[in-house]
């Protein structure tokens, strides 16, 4: 049950985004004019709309998006055609698209669509979209990191591990009698360090997070270190003698056998900004290697490589890890929160990057439209050249209908290894 808790709040938090990224191109279009017929989130079947004013409001099946339809996208086209049969498929496309735009204008509406829009309110319209994602995710982001706190090893001992993992005792549990069997003991338990004692030193070093722990132990593999801890009010002075573990092949590291407790570290809120702007240097690194990245993961789909947990992962994904997360025991409430709130902010901050990508069908592809339309007027302009008039973004719908199979491909994808390879965080 609690499982399905994550997964319906996180649906409810993409659902929510998503209406307000349409929003944020609904208001600015009604404020400047343009008529809406529609606004929807989702695609699909309609499962509930209502007709107000002269919008149509709803939500379909599908939560993987949604839209306002606006009249008057794409501009009459500036030269006659003569002989429609000579288009060629492409042309035919591009000339039914524009008829079907056109056939809904109305005579009361001549004056009431986008086409006719100025460049500034084109930029507005198109980018009130994306501009609703970045608010959202800047409110999350300072809700969770300076409001709720993010999860964070504290100095103080939550487990001391008894054995030293291996293949045959990965968890390095001992036995009913205490003892490891044929394993050894591990470092800080041999030597009495329990959990709930909290670290003061190591070696003469100072411990003031849990970072500096692995910077103390470097290099002491085997040697006999002082470890200072607070227990009960006073200061224990305890000396393990240090081990090696092998997480990876090839790579040992000391090894005490501690675990650290955590708690919610609370970040001032002028500190969030920066944070914000490394979760965002992030994304559009993922962006960027996002194609390599999906035929990564395509290619794994048949093989019995495990799955990279830092690879890309969609809407199906998400929502299961949000479930994961609810559900897991061994984490407090506060922290699952933390977590889901993290995961909607991450989400939209990636998708006010992604809707900014310069091509059709994406917000980014019409602004790119307008700015060019801006550049062309001006030059006009300047060279005392009759206005261009409006840009053709008609004529891009070829590279829209690429970039859409495109996308679905990816898409198509990513679920499939959500289904097929689902993602396991604990």
């Amino acid at each position: 049950m609690s499982e399905l808790v994550g997964i319906l709040i996180f649906a409810f938090g993409i659902l929510f985004s998503i209406g307000l990224h349409e929003i944020g191109h609904l208001l600015p279009a009604k404020k400047f004019g343009v008529r809406v017929p529609t606004y929807m989130v989702g695609f699909g079947p309609t499962i509930w709309s209502k007709v107000k004013g002269e919008t149509e409001y709803g939500v379909k099946l599908l939560p993987f998006g949604g839209y306002i339809r606006m009249i008057g996208m794409f501009p009459p086209s500036q030269k006659e055609i003569e002989d429609p049969s000579k288009l060629g498929r492409m042309g035919s496309l591009i000339e039914q698209a524009r008829q079907e735009t056109l056939s809904e204008i109305a005579d009361v509406d001549q004056n009431r669509v986008f086409y006719k829009l100025s460049v500034p309110k084109k930029l507005t319209v198109m980018f009130g979209g994306p501009f609703m994602n970045l608010i959202i995710a800047t409110v999350l982001f300072f809700v969770t990191l300076s409001g709720v706190g993010i999860s964070a090893p504290s100095t103080t001992l939550s487990n001391v591990t008894a054995c030293v993992p291996s293949a045959d005792n990965p968890s390095g549990i001992a036995s009913t009698d205490g003892s490891c069997g044929d394993g050894v003991k591990g470092a800080a338990y041999a030597a009495g360090i329990t959990a709930g004692d909290k670290l003061i030193s190591i070696d003469g070093i100072v411990i003031q997070s849990w970072d500096d722990v692995s910077g103390a132990l470097a290099g002491k593999v085997g040697m006999v270190v002082p470890v200072v801890v607070e227990r009960a009010g006073s200061e224990v002075t305890l000396r393990p003698t240090v081990g090696e573990i092998e997480d990876t092949p090839g790579a040992p590291r000391a090894f005490l056998g501690i675990s650290p407790s955590t708690y919610m570290e609370r970040m001032p809120a002028s500190e969030v900004p920066a944070e914000m702007w490394n979760f965002t240097v992030l994304s559009v690194q993922g962006l960027l290697s996002f194609p390599a990245e999906v035929l990564n993961l395509g290619q794994e789909l048949f093989t019995d490589t495990p799955r990279d947990i830092e690879g890309p992962v969609s809407v199906i994904g998400v929502g299961r890890i949000s479930g994961q997360v609810t559900g897991a025991d061994a984490i407090s409430n506060l922290d699952k929160l933390s977590i889901l709130l993290m995961l909607l902010a991450s989400l939209n901050l990636f998708l006010f990057l992604f809707n900014l990508v310069p091509v059709l069908p994406l917000d980014g592809g019409h602004i790119a439209g307008a700015l060019y339309e801006g550049a062309r007027k001006s030059i006009a302009k300047i060279f005392g050249r009759p206005n261009p008039g409006p840009v053709d973004t008609a004529k891009m719908l070829p590279v829209a209908y690429v970039a859409t199979l495109i996308l679905l491909s990816m898409a198509l994808v990513v679920m499939l290894a959500d289904i097929i390879k689902p993602l396991n965080l604990f």
